[in-house]
């Protein structure tokens, strides 16, 4: 097979990657986008997302998307509620309608991400198998079924197991000790009430030491649930998730004792459950100037979920394309202003990251979680 040669070769078609690609296009740069996935249908896109104004708004505006966000949006949404195990209510704030972090579904964003895009600038069914440097900037990407590519700036946007990060870290992810199950309920108001009115318009959260239920109502009447447990990877490799009844039980057991509208989440889910261990590379994850490559996304600080991932990821790749276009010809200076940014942007959001999943199942949860909003020590115990 013949080599490819591409001046900007992004690896991975994800937000930050399609970001970046947009903001590219934006500024008349073309990019290559490989992508594993066989096409975008391939698979589900995961749930909703908060969409944040000082970072994933600034990000789509960049890419001249703001429209086609705005038109997105799962009005509403945006409502919070914290419950006690017993299903009394500990805090409530409804949608207050400034859209200041709206709502929006993952594929939502990425189909308008990709409808934006050149037609044949995400490359499906590349698998990547090998990395390396050519020397002078250049690398070269060897895919599955033999092909290979070269760069002339090679951008990792391949999320937590990157296969371009190696390039320039050592770094390897490590479990923290927190997984989340996520599960679905369909046409919920009509078929499982009580676990729609727990839920109420927006997101619910109900927390206790070790342990939370947490859902998130999307358009289409469907709420979607992730169960948070701390246990060790041991314990969740002794659930055959293959088997879903069983699996559905186990899980569903951690809560016995809790309102039956809140267990119902979890127990009468109508999706197999999936577990998804969380991991972090390390506080503040940085690297050493590699000429022709760098990284974007949980490629690059990859950390707990705080709502702030994927946001921080499109900005990325936005302020990537931005330092691109501003060095035209110059791709280490563009790198280097970009990099700078970048480890100076991200490294307070780890802390942060940590103080919130403490908040969700530390020693203090719901109570500490309940001031995280504002308002006072709360006085139920969960």
């Amino acid at each position: 097979m013949t080599t490819t040669h591409h001046p900007i070769a992004v690896v991975g078609a994800g937000l930050g990657g399609l970001t970046l690609a947009r903001v590219l296009h934006v500024h008349g740069i073309a990019a290559a986008v490989y992508e594993a996935d066989a096409s975008d249908r391939s698979r589900t896109q995961g749930g909703q997302l908060d969409i944040h104004e000082e970072d994933g708004q600034r990000a789509l505006a960049a890419a001249g998307l703001t429209e086609e966000f705005r038109a997105i949006i799962h009005e509403g949404a945006e409502a919070s509620r914290v419950l006690a195990r017993d299903g009394s209510l500990l805090f409530d704030a409804p949608d207050d309608g400034t859209a200041r972090r709206p709502e929006v579904l993952r594929g939502d964003l990425r189909r308008i991400l990709l409808d934006s895009l050149p037609e044949g600038t995400v490359r499906w069914g590349h698998k990547i198998t090998g990395v390396r440097s050519l020397g002078d900037g250049r690398h070269e990407l060897t895919f599955a079924d033999g092909a290979t590519v070269t760069s002339g700036l090679l951008v990792g946007a391949d999320g937590a197991w990157s296969k371009v990060r190696p390039l320039v870290s050592d770094a390897v992810p490590a479990y923290i000790g927190t997984t989340f199950i996520d599960t679905y309920l369909y046409d919920a108001d009509e078929r499982h009430p009580a676990a729609a009115a727990a839920v109420g318009a927006g997101a619910m959260y109900a927390l206790a030491p070790g342990k939370g239920i947490v859902a998130h109502r999307e358009a289409g009447n469907i709420l979607h649930t992730y169960v948070e447990l701390n246990r060790p990877a041991e314990w969740f490799a002794g659930i055959d998730f293959t088997d879903t009844a069983a699996a559905t039980a186990r899980i569903a057991a951690e809560f016995e004792g809790w309102a039956p509208e809140l267990t119902a989440l979890i127990a009468d889910g109508e999706t197999a459950p999936v577990a998804r261990m969380i991991h972090s590379l390390p506080d503040g994850h940085r690297w050493e100037r590699v000429p022709g490559v760098t990284l974007l996304g949980d490629a690059a600080h990859l950390m707990p979920p705080s709502g702030d991932g994927a946001n921080l990821a499109m900005l990325d790749g936005a302020e990537l394309g931005r330092a691109v276009a501003a060095h035209p010809g110059d791709v280490e200076a563009a790198l280097a202003a970009y990099e700078e940014a970048l480890f100076a942007r991200t490294e307070p959001f780890y802390a942060d990251a940590h103080e919130i999943l403490d908040l969700c199942l530390g020693e203090r949860a719901p109570a500490g979680f309940v001031e995280l909003f504002g308002v006072g020590p709360a006085g139920a115990d969960g």
